[in-house]
């Protein structure tokens, strides 16, 4: 509660997530180093701005389309969404 006073009195948004707590935030911090160390640190270096632009569409398109996540089964994280789609919409609804 502190915290979040603090934050308002020199109005200042909290990185946090929507109900309040650092879960969501370090989830996208770890996201982030991750995304440092295998791509910009290990990939470099960059000539400019186009090759690194380039470079983050392709990780980018690897890490949600071709990368076996083991929370997830290992399977992509799209078909997974795929699938978990495909369920949601199949199950019958309270009202039918």
């Amino acid at each position: 509660m502190r915290y979040s006073e603090r934050l308002a009195e020199v109005e200042v948004v909290a990185s946090v997530g929507s109900v309040g707590d650092s879960y969501d935030n370090a989830m996208a911090e770890a996201l982030n180093s991750l995304f440092k160390a295998e791509l910009v640190r290990n990939k470099g270096p960059w000539h400019g701005i186009n090759d690194l632009e380039i470079a983050v569409a392709e990780y980018v398109d690897w890490y949600n389309h071709r990368r076996l996540h083991g929370e997830l089964g290992l399977v992509p994280p799209v078909e997974y969404e795929a699938l978990h789609t495909a369920q949601a919409c199949a199950r019958p609804t309270a009202d039918a």
